[in-house]
Order: C-alpha cells, then structure tokens, then sequence
C-alpha cells in the first residue's frame, strides 16, 4: 500500500532538489595567493623571420656503429637578432617545449640532400647549444614536403648572404678604425716631435739656455 505521503508533489521536489545540487558550482578563493610572473623565452631581443614544422636527426657518431637519432619534432625557427645582426636557428620540442637545436647560422654552412631525398636536409654545425654545453653536431631536418623543404632552404641561404654581409661591413668598419688609430698615433708623434723641436732655437740652443744667458748677461751690466 502506497504512503499517502509520498505524493507526486513532492517526488517533483526532491527531483528538482537533486538536479540545483548537481549544478552547483561552489566558489572558493585560493588559500595563497600567487604573483603572475613573465616567463623569459630569450628570444625578446630577435625578430622571428622564418617558422615551419619539423623532425630534426642528430647523427650519433659515438655509438656503434653510428647512427642517426631522433632528436625531436616541433617548429624549426630562424632568428634575426635586432642590433648584433647574427641570425640563429633554435627549434624546440612538442609539448616539452624542450631545446633540440640552438646554433647561429653562419655564411660556410651548406644545405645538403638526405640520402637524395627531396624533403629532407643535413648539415654541419661546430657549436650547437643544445645542451647548454657547445659542441659540433652533424643534423638533418626533414619537412612534411618537398615545397617545404625548398622554403626552409632559400631562407637559410638568405640567411648566410645576410650574416656574410654584416661580417664583412664589420671587419671593413675594424679595418677603418684600425686606419684612424694609426692616424691619430701618427700625429701624436709629430705633435710630440715638434713640442720637442718647439724648445730650440733656430742656432740649436734650448729656450731655457738663451735665456739663463740672458738673465747673467743683465746682471753684468749691473
């Protein structure tokens, strides 16, 4: 038999009771609170030029027998930074965000098919700062494409035309500079030359002898 109490109203009730307490979402302000604070990337001084995804190889030349690894796969970036002029190649991993590839581009670096494929590149570098530690490393970049990979290739060699030009611009500039110190050491000399010549008399004598002869020669007349 049916409890006269349970009746359809409060069946409703409680229904809608058990659905609010379902959707309530309490607030609760955090215990401690903390600072937001700027994550430094070191890459706020360089303008971004060049961007695409990638797995980058590393050739491990300390294994037996050698053997190229996969070091990570991400975005490969180009960097130009905004007052040395130098362009660097960083690249980090998915996720991680871990370094892979860290090393200035530089005009004798040179692109290099892989194994004839058409969407991938290998190359040399002699101080990559990956892992923090500088050393010479041999990698290969391969692209999702050849067009990709053709990209990639006329930006780093743009690149290297660039960096050969700022280099050149600064040994002429070192060059010039070189040129005016010598200058400027030249007529020191002189300027010392003539302060020394300044101090003699067209018969030969020093200005302080002439005129140690002048003073005994008017006490004479005394």
């Amino acid at each position: 038999m049916a409890d006269p109490k349970d009746t359809p109203e409060e069946h409703e009730t409680t229904s809608t009771e058990n659905v609010d307490d379902t959707n309530h979402d309490p607030h609760f302000e955090p215990i401690v609170s903390l600072p937001v604070q700027d994550v430094k990337t070191l890459e706020e001084d360089e303008e971004e030029i060049f961007k695409m995804r990638a797995k980058l190889y590393r050739f491990a030349s300390e294994n037996e027998p050698p053997e190229w690894k996969e070091r990570g796969t991400g975005d490969v970036k180009l960097l130009r930074h905004k007052d040395k002029g130098s362009v660097r190649l960083l690249m980090r991993r998915d996720r991680t965000l871990k370094i892979c590839a860290n090393h200035n581009v530089m005009p004798l670096m040179e692109l290099k098919p892989n194994a004839g494929s058409d969407r991938a590149w290998v190359w040399n570098t002699h101080a990559d700062f990956a892992d923090e530690e500088p050393k010479p490393e041999l990698l290969a970049l391969r692209f999702l494409n050849a067009e990709n990979a053709q990209k990639f290739k006329a930006k780093f060699d743009e690149c290297k035309e660039e960096v050969r030009k700022f280099l050149e611009d600064e040994e002429l500039s070192a060059g010039d500079k070189d040129g005016a110190d010598k200058v400027a050491d030249k007529l020191e000399e002189l300027s010392v030359k003539e302060n020394k010549d300044d101090t003699k008399t067209s018969g030969g004598q020093k200005v302080e002898e002439v005129k140690a002869e002048e003073v005994k020669a008017e006490e004479e007349k005394k």
